[in-house]
């Protein structure tokens, strides 16, 4: 459909829309939007990518406001229906925090329920058909701004960019080191790594492992953010990618296999979002708990 509408090939239409909008330092200095991958490339560290950036702030204030809303209005009387929804989510996280959380702590609730509907709410853009928002975005760029639209990218999915889902569990292992040392104290932190899992009896053997503890512990612990990144990641992203390869099938096909697979999909990213918060419920539980 809008492979043939822009003139591009299969592959050069995935590519597109796989691309992000990137902004950034090119290395003669200048401030530009990335026309290619290989300009996102130069840019380096300095490259933001525009449209996950602005999704995911934007899915943000939307989760904040519908919640205030949701909260200015409650009563005493009869809910409205989605003021019903509202609070049987409320009730569904506060439940799972109660059961799988042993410590003390006002922020593990508040910080389960803001990743649930954050991450769903970013993985229900996926749900929008992907050529609608990726080809408003060219219209304006060309009409408005005088781009060539086979240079204006725009991915409407923050949890199928790694970025994202790295720049959140690095969060949530930022949280994990503050509950492990405000807990067990710099010392009780260290020796969980340094004394497990071998810790004999015999003294000279407990210090000639501290080595062997440390690398398989630490291997262990470092592996957290980096799973928790790439789960989320990869889910959305290979559900992102089978939505593109449909919408280049023919139109009637389209429909044929699109519908069956977001019915589906909502389930894929309802479980996404549960099992990010239920994964950092359970390591900021491990991280509170004294041995």
């Amino acid at each position: 459909m809008a492979a043939e509408e822009h003139a591009l090939t299969s592959t050069e239409y995935i590519k597109h829309h796989l691309t992000n909008m990137t902004y950034g330092k090119m290395p003669d200095g200048t401030w530009k939007l990335a026309e290619n991958g290989a300009e996102a490339q130069q840019m380096g560290f300095t490259a933001i990518h525009l449209d996950s950036m602005g999704w995911s702030i934007g899915l943000g204030i939307l989760f904040c406001f519908l919640f205030w809303m949701v909260a200015k209005a409650a009563n005493a009387g009869v809910p409205t229906k989605f003021q019903s929804v509202i609070e049987m989510v409320i009730e569904f996280v506060d439940s799972s925090v109660r059961d799988t959380f042993h410590g003390k702590s006002r922020l593990i609730a508040p910080l389960a329920l803001t990743i649930f509907v954050w991450i769903f709410l970013m993985n229900a853009m996926d749900l929008i058909p992907v050529d609608f928002i990726p080809y408003t975005a060219q219209l304006i760029g060309a009409n408005v701004f005088g781009m060539d639209p086979h240079h204006v990218y725009f991915k409407v999915v923050p949890s199928t960019d790694i970025n994202v889902t790295l720049g959140m569990s690095l969060s949530v292992f930022a949280l994990i080191l503050f509950y492990g040392v405000r807990e067990k104290g710099v010392g009780g932190f260290v020796s969980e790594f340094a004394l497990n899992p071998f810790n004999p009896s015999n003294m000279f053997l407990k210090v000639l492992l501290i080595p062997v503890n440390l690398v398989l512990e630490l291997a262990t612990f470092l592996a957290r953010p980096v799973s928790l990144a790439l789960r989320l990641f990869g889910n959305m992203y290979a559900g992102e990618l089978i939505f593109i390869l449909i919408a280049l099938l023919p139109f009637w096909i389209q429909w044929a296999l699109s519908v069956p697979w977001a019915i589906f999909h909502i389930l894929v990213i309802t479980l996404q979002a549960f099992v990010f918060m239920m994964l950092t419920i359970v390591y900021l539980s491990m991280a509170s708990e004294k041995h």
